[in-house]
């Protein structure tokens, strides 16, 4: 797992940690999950977001942001088994899965913290990419002079945020007009309490 040097955030990554088969792992993703694309409200209108989700975890496992509420699927044998194979990379529990599907490079995340009250004071994040390579972007919070910084994250790679990151930065996923193909995203967490 190779460190990414941030000050006030624990980052870290494996650029190869589904080295082969992602593209197996993709197109059932792909083909079987359940995609939707939810409605949030935006300075007082309500807008389509610029991608496609799914979100899958225990029972319990209700989640809400930007005013939206998620009740997840339940786990497939293929979503449990990426699960556990990140846990054991990242020595940390997970009880649910949010899936983002980016269709081309108009579909993007803006700027945000992984900050919800039911994931905690020091969430762990694990980010698992699948498909073609999008610009992972973060920022701090509150020093306006540090620059933000760039990751490219490419297919199959897993991306570990934990201890103060969201705390401090927010990250996002921006637009391109460069042709790029879609992307799977699975952000692995665990719900403390319901919202």
């Amino acid at each position: 797992m190779q460190i990414v040097e941030l000050d006030q955030a624990n980052l870290s990554m494996i650029p190869d940690f589904l080295s082969t088969g992602w593209p197996r792992v993709y197109d059932r993703l792909l083909k079987e999950t359940p995609w939707q694309q939810d409605v949030i409200k935006l300075y007082g209108r309500e807008i389509l977001i610029p991608r496609l989700q799914a979100w899958y975890g225990d029972k319990h496992c209700q989640y809400s942001y930007s005013g939206i509420q998620l009740s997840p699927h339940p786990w497939t044998p293929l979503l449990q088994d990426l699960k556990e194979q990140v846990e054991s990379a990242c020595k940390a529990k997970f009880n649910s899965v949010l899936l983002n599907l980016y269709r081309d490079g108009q579909d993007s995340n803006g700027w945000h913290s992984d900050d919800e009250p039911e994931l905690g004071e020091q969430p762990v994040i694990a980010s698992l990419s699948l498909g073609a390579t999008r610009r992972f972007r973060l920022r701090h919070r509150q020093q306006k002079a540090t620059p933000p910084i760039s990751l490219d994250l490419e297919g199959g790679s897993l991306l570990v945020m934990a201890g103060e990151t969201q705390k401090y930065w927010q990250h996002c996923i921006t637009k391109t007009r460069k042709p790029v193909g879609p992307r799977i995203n699975l952000t692995f967490r665990k719900i403390m309490t319901s919202p």
